[in-house]
C-alpha cells in the first residue's frame, strides 16, 4: 500500500525516534501514521501524508500501548497510593470499607485510569466484579462497580480498554456452584469490546503458598496440603470441576487462581476433556507452582498463565519457609513458561504490588537471571501483544501494525537495550486511539 492509495490526510504522524512494532518478525520503523484510532502507514509511507498534528519523537522510542493483563482498577483506584507490598506500616494501609457510594465508585476508576496514563497502561484486565461481592467489605468489586464501569463506558470516557472478568463468589475465598451456576446463566451486558469486552469469569481455586493455603501434592512441613475453595453439595472438587466445566460449554473464558500443581491439574484436565474454543484463552492466574510438563500441557489445549514476578520477589522468603529449597527453586517458572511458547502474559495483580510494569519486567530479569536484547524483548511481549492474545483481542491491538488500533507507549530510552533497568526508563507519553491522555511536562 503506498501513500496515494490512502489519500494524503492523516489525524497524527509519530516521527524522529524508534517505533518498536513488536509484529511477527520484531521490526522497527521511523514514523507511524494516525486515522480515526488506526495505524494507516508506516515508514516513508506514513512520511508522506500530511498530518493534523505530528509528534517528534526526538530519538525516544515507541512500543505498543501496555497492557496489564491482571490489574483491580477499581480497588487500585480506592487504595491509591497506598500498595499491600510498601514500606508502609499496617496502620498506614487502608482498612475496612473504601468505597461507599456511586461518587466514590466513579472517582475510584477515574482515579485509576489517570495513574494507569501516567504508566503507559492502555489496557488492562479487571480479574472480577459481579455478585459474588456485593457483600464484600471493601466495596470495590460488587454489581454496584459493574454498573459504574458500564456508566463511565457508555459517556465514553474511558482513556484505557478493559477486559473484565465476572464473579460469582468471593474475591480469594469461597463460592457456591449453585450461585455459580445461576450467575453464570445471566446474561452479560451491552458494550463496545473495543473498550469494554466482558469475555468471561474469575474462579478462586485455592490460596497461596506462604500461608499453606496453596492445594499441593507434596505436603508441607506441617503434613497438610491446602484444598480447595470452591464449594457445592457433592463436594469441592466436582464444585470446582463443574464450575470450569459450565463456563466452557457456555464458551466463556474461564481464568483460574490457581497457585498449587493439584488446583493447575485439575484446571488442566476439564479443558483437556471439554476442548471447545472460547471468544479469548483460558488461563491459570498465578501458577506458582506449575510443573514443566504443566506448562507444555497447558500450551497444547491453547490455554496460558498469567504470572506476577514482582510477587515472587516480595513472598520468595516468606513461601521457602514452607516449600524448602528444591521446591522454591523450581517455583515461577517464567523461563519454561517462555521457553514453551506458551501464552504467559506478565501483570502486577495491584494493587497488591506496584501497577508500574517497568518494575515488573525488572522482577522478571531476576528471576530469569539474564539480560540481553533477545529476553528484553520477550518480556515486552509479555506486557503487550501476549495480553492482547490472552484478551482475544490480537487482530486489532496489541503490536503496531497497519489496520491495528494507535495504542502506543513512547518512551525516553528503547527498553529493549540491556544493561539498564526497565525501572530507570521514562514514559514520555500514552496514546489511546490515536488520542494522548498523557505527555511528560
Amino acid at each position: 500500500m503506498n501513500a496515494n492509495h490512502l489519500g494524503d490526510e492523516a489525524d497524527l504522524l509519530l516521527r524522529g525516534g524508534r517505533i518498536r512494532t513488536l509484529d511477527p518478525g520484531g521490526s522497527t520503523t521511523d514514523a507511524l501514521a494516525v486515522r480515526a484510532g488506526r495505524i494507516i502507514a508506516l515508514g516513508a509511507e506514513a512520511l508522506g501524508l500530511h498530518a493534523t498534528e505530528t509528534v517528534d519523537l526526538d530519538g525516544r522510542t515507541a512500543i505498543p500501548g501496555v497492557n496489564d493483563a491482571h490489574l483491580h482498577a477499581a480497588w487500585l483506584g480506592a487504595r491509591w497510593p497506598h500498595l499491600f507490598f510498601s514500606d508502609a506500616s499496617p496502620h498506614e494501609q487502608p482498612s475496612g470499607t473504601l468505597i461507599r457510594t456511586a461518587v466514590e465508585r466513579r472517582a475510584a476508576l477515574r482515579n485509576a485510569w489517570r495513574l494507569l496514563a501516567e504508566l503507559g497502561i492502555t489496557s488492562y484486565t479487571e480479574p472480577g466484579i459481579g455478585p459474588g461481592e456485593d457483600a464484600g467489605e471493601t466495596g470495590c468489586f460488587g454489581t454496584a462497580m459493574m454498573d459504574t464501569y458500564l456508566e463511565l463506558h457508555r459517556a465514553g470516557v474511558q482513556t484505557a480498554r478493559v477486559t473484565l472478568l465476572r464473579l460469582f463468589g468471593e474475591l480469594d475465598g469461597s463460592a457456591d456452584l449453585a450461585a455459580f451456576e445461576q450467575g453464570i446463566r445471566a446474561p452479560k451486558p451491552e458494550t463496545d469490546p473495543h473498550w469494554l469486552a466482558v469475555t468471561g469469569v474469575k474462579i478462586f481455586a485455592d490460596g497461596i503458598p506462604p500461608m499453606t493455603t496453596a492445594w499441593v501434592s507434596e505436603p508441607y512441613p506441617d503434613g497438610t496440603s491446602g484444598g480447595l475453595l470452591p464449594q457445592g453439595a457433592e463436594g469441592a472438587l466436582h464444585a470446582y470441576r463443574r464450575m470450569i466445566g459450565l463456563a466452557v460449554e457456555r464458551g466463556e473464558q474461564v481464568a483460574v487462581h490457581a497457585t498449587g500443581d493439584r488446583s493447575i491439574e485439575e484446571f488442566l484436565r476439564v479443558l483437556e476433556a471439554h476442548p471447545r474454543a472460547a471468544a479469548a484463552p483460558h488461563y491459570v492466574v498465578h501458577a506458582d507452582l506449575a510443573t514443566p510438563a504443566q506448562i507444555e500441557r497447558m500450551g497444547a489445549v491453547g490455554a496460558g498463565f498469567a504470572v506476577q514476578p514482582l510477587i515472587a520477589e516480595h513472598t520468595r522468603d516468606w513461601a521457602g519457609a514452607q516449600l524448602g529449597a528444591a521446591r522454591i527453586a523450581a517455583a515461577w517458572p517464567l523461563s519454561h513458561m517462555i521457553a514453551s511458547g506458551a501464552l504467559t502474559t506478565i501483570t502486577s495483580d495491584a494493587p497488591i504490588a506496584t501497577p508500574d510494569w517497568r518494575i515488573g519486567l525488572d522482577a522478571s530479569l531476576a528471576l530469569l537471571g539474564r539480560d540481553d536484547a533477545g529476553i528484553r524483548e520477550q518480556l515486552l511481549r509479555r506486557v503487550t501483544i501476549d495480553p492482547a492474545r490472552q484478551d482475544g483481542a490480537s487482530a486489532w491491538k496489541g503490536s503496531l501494525e497497519v489496520g491495528k488500533v494507535a495504542d502506543i507507549t513512547v518512551l525516553d530510552e528503547d527498553p529493549a537495550a540491556p544493561g539498564r533497568p526497565f525501572g530507570d526508563v521514562g514514559i514520555a507519553r500514552t496514546i489511546v486511539d490515536g488520542r494522548t491522555v498523557f505527555a511528560q511536562a
